[in-house]
């Protein structure tokens, strides 16, 4: 069962577990929604409550302008979540939804001084490394054609040319989003951080996903799933009993 938090947009719960002992609140990728992580409560430790977050212009929230540039983002999307920081958590993020953890939890660490027992990123060269190009602003056909380069929109929506009407605008102002970015160096992370990338993604090699390191005193783990930039969808089993191992250890912690 899949309930939409009647209080915030911003969430969606799967499977709500009022006394869940960690929350893990999972961002998607370019043009995604909540919806990528409907069933991934069914998979992780019955102690975990999955929280998708909803970002304007998807899921329910269609009819809400994108946001376009990081900044006012993170600092709404913070306070929107605060009240469910309130046990531990965990956060989840795929490709751009790795980069909108990254900045939200040093806004948490910096502005509320609280911060997860684990950090999850996945698809997604550091933030350090500059991206590819900018194509947020291309012409329909050459912007189409990009995506298809980069693989980073899934396939079964860049062939639904209904879809990719409705969801074109979506992803350009994700793609601004990332492409608008500028790292700024701050002190590492104090927990564990996890990377998971795909051995056939062309455009996040393993060398570009141990650069993570560098923003964690803890030891980084790192997982190379067979696949592709999609791997998520393609391999979710694999990728979710990787999870699951690491939430587990966590919980037991905090128990």
């Amino acid at each position: 069962m899949t309930k939409r938090s009647t209080e915030n947009p911003w969430l969606v719960f799967f499977e709500p577990r009022a006394e869940a002992a960690l929350r893990l609140f999972c961002l998607p990728y370019a043009g995604g929604s909540a919806n990528i992580f409907r069933h991934w409560a069914k998979r992780l430790p019955a102690e975990t409550e999955v929280c998708g977050v909803q970002l304007p212009g998807r899921g329910g929230r269609l009819m809400e302008p994108p946001y376009t540039r990081l900044e006012p983002l993170i600092q709404i999307l913070a306070r929107e979540l605060l009240p469910y920081f309130d046990k531990p958590f965990a956060v989840f993020g795929h490709s751009l939804g790795a980069l909108l953890i990254f900045e939200l939890v040093h806004h948490l660490r910096r502005e509320y001084q609280i911060e997860p027992c684990r950090m999850f990123v996945s698809g997604r060269r550091p933030p350090q490394i500059p991206d590819d190009a900018p194509s947020h602003q291309l012409p329909e056909s050459e912007f189409l054609a990009d995506l298809r380069r980069l693989n980073g929109t899934p396939k079964e929506i860049l062939e639904h040319s209904e879809l990719m009407d409705l969801m074109l605008p979506v992803i350009r102002a994700d793609f601004a989003i990332n492409e608008k970015y500028q790292y700024s160096a701050r002190p590492p992370f104090t927990f564990p951080l996890t990377v998971f990338g795909g051995t056939e993604d062309e455009n996040v090699g393993r060398d570009l996903l141990v650069a993570w390191s560098v923003h964690t005193t803890e030891e980084l783990t790192l997982h190379m799933i067979p696949g592709d930039h999609f791997f998520i969808d393609s391999q979710q089993r694999l990728l979710l009993d990787l999870i699951s191992r690491e939430l587990q250890m966590a919980i037991s912690s905090i128990s």
